[in-house]
């Protein structure tokens, strides 16, 4: 684990806004504050694979002025692409994603300075240090759980603030461990915003090897059905389905399967059974037929609410989300949930 001193001497060269910069974000200044607009744009920000949710999570934060971006993915423009990867053109398709993406990207905020890595080589063996420790936050996008849990693991190790995120048709997701995380908010939202005082405060946040192994049984029925647990536990159900075939289901021959993973994990949390007893089969159906697809829309609002996180948590101002956010674009609705998280 990375001590405060070695994380203090990472950062040591820090950019100052200049007044061209003040003026351009202006608008932000005025909602974050400038001590959380400096932090953001002092901030380098890793974002591993580079589809539909991370572009969404791309043009946020350089729109909203972060210092450096560094996206990483070794895969070439498909014509699939085309539909959620707003930065690529039909003229792209062969194209290196990273190389396609560079110059439409750097036109959104030139002082934001982009960097491209061709290559997954530098999330393994003795290149995984070099490249997370030269970043302040780790973005991992669309990956299987068994990636996500051993990069997050690195990511705990130097210290590394840590989100995933991705869709599957019309359901999506964001996890998110910010290790130990102080910021500040309002003490009472209730009054005038004039009356409000900041306060510090702080969460701890598990890893998502933890996260997975949290238990439903001290929830509420009322808290339960708060969460959705059946969008949670039908992701959950899809990992371990890609873990099992290596892939995502392909169609409807795969439905019962899904539906039986599901359940079975539905029973080992000890979710409430008055809540949830089995996924509904028209969401394990529906999982089964789009869960390969990427949806604009989708992908727009799990990336921007990702985006939007990232920057709270760069800007060290209001709560972050605690831990797990899902989104179901069935029904347009969004929930959290706490995930063995105090």
């Amino acid at each position: 684990m990375v001590n405060e001193n070695e994380k203090t001497e990472i950062n040591t060269q820090k950019i100052t806004l200049t007044e061209e910069e003040v003026g351009r974000l202006d608008r932000q200044i005025r909602v974050w504050g400038f001590d959380a607009q400096q932090r953001m744009r002092n901030a380098t920000i890793l974002v591993v694979q580079l589809k539909g949710t991370a572009t969404e999570v791309i043009k946020n934060i350089v729109l909203a002025g972060i210092g450096k971006l560094v996206i990483m993915d070794d895969g070439d423009v498909m014509e699939e692409d085309l539909g959620s990867g707003f930065f690529f053109r039909d003229e792209d398709v062969g194209k290196k994603r990273v190389d396609a993406a560079k110059d439409r990207i750097e036109s959104l905020n030139p002082l934001v300075t982009v960097e491209t890595i061709a290559t997954f080589s530098g999330l393994e063996g003795s290149d995984f240090d070099a490249t997370i420790q030269a970043v302040d936050l780790v973005c991992v996008t669309d990956w299987n759980r068994e990636g996500l849990i051993r990069l997050n693991d690195g990511c705990r190790r130097l210290g590394k603030p840590f989100y995933a995120g991705g869709t599957y048709g019309v359901l999506g997701y964001i996890f998110c461990d910010l290790l130990k995380h102080d910021y500040v908010a309002p003490n009472d939202r209730s009054v005038p915003k004039e009356a409000q005082k900041n306060i510090k405060l702080s969460a701890t946040y598990p890893s998502l090897s933890e996260a997975l192994r949290h238990r439903w049984t001290a929830l509420t029925k009322k808290q339960t059905k708060e969460v959705n647990p059946a969008v949670v536990f039908a992701i959950l159900a899809l990992w371990e389905y890609q873990k099992v075939h290596g892939q995502l289901p392909t169609g409807s021959t795969d439905v019962a399967e899904l539906q039986s993973i599901a359940n079975a994990m539905i029973s080992a949390a000890d979710v409430q059974k008055q809540v949830l007893e089995t996924i509904p089969s028209e969401l394990t159906v529906s999982l089964s037929e789009t869960a390969r697809s990427e949806f604009s829309p989708v992908c727009a609002i799990v990336g921007g609410m990702l985006a939007q996180d990232i920057l709270k948590t760069l800007g060290a101002r209001d709560p972050p989300i605690a831990n797990f956010f899902t989104f179901d674009g069935n029904t347009g609705a969004g929930t959290v949930c706490r995930m063995s998280m105090p």
